[in-house]
């Protein structure tokens, strides 16, 4: 048994980075890199639920054109006249005009405190969907290896960084946000993306009250 929970923990870390990594601009290297055929294959190592939406969200991805993908990536979280799903929690837990503010600079310092540093070639605000969920991703990893080396106390205190993180930061405007998405995406594609991340961020909730 504490084997099958382990490859879930590591599973749900792998999820967690593949996640992130579909709210960067789409391009070739998805297919190249296989990422949807990986996310099936960790997804159903989760959840049964979590795979199905992994599947459709592949099967969407491979449906579209690259050209309409782009497009709707520009128009959710780009803009330049109207952003349908602004990607920033400071939007969505400060209102409208809330770039840059207490929120993102609480954020951050739950970066430093986790030993987690942004390229210094990223031009995007630090609380930005890709960047909390590489945050997270990066927890999971520190968490799972401090189980897997037996470091109790190391671990306890990830958990609790984890915790703080998804209850004040991330979880508490990922909801908002995936209905922005979902009602402003013109592609399958994004509504997938949408409800999967928001699924996994919820069993991520559920993984810190056990």
């Amino acid at each position: 048994m504490q084997d099958v929970e382990q490859d879930k923990a590591v599973a749900r870390e792998i999820l967690c980075r593949f996640l992130a990594a579909c709210f960067y601009e789409p391009g070739p290297e998805f297919v190249e890199e296989k990422l949807f055929e990986s996310m099936l294959e960790v997804a159903g190592r989760i959840d049964p639920d979590l795979k199905a939406r992994a599947g459709r969200l592949g099967k969407a991805f491979f449906a579209e054109g690259a050209e309409n993908l782009l497009v709707d990536y520009t128009q959710l979280f780009l803009g330049p006249n109207y952003i349908a799903a602004k990607p920033y929690g400071s939007v969505w837990l400060e209102g409208e005009h809330g770039l840059m503010q207490d929120s993102t600079m609480a954020v951050q310092e739950l970066y430093a405190e986790g030993g987690f540093e942004i390229d210094e070639d990223f031009h995007e605000l630090p609380d930005h969907v890709a960047v909390e969920l590489e945050f997270l991703y990066l927890l999971i990893h520190d968490g799972n290896e401090a189980d897997h080396s037996g470091e109790a106390a190391v671990s306890a205190e990830i958990r609790a960084l984890r915790k703080r993180f998804i209850e004040g930061h991330l979880g508490a405007w990922i909801g908002p946000f995936a209905a922005a998405v979902t009602t402003g995406a013109n592609c399958d594609f994004y509504r997938e993306l949408a409800a999967l991340t928001e699924q996994f961020v919820k069993l991520e909730k559920q993984v810190l009250l056990n």
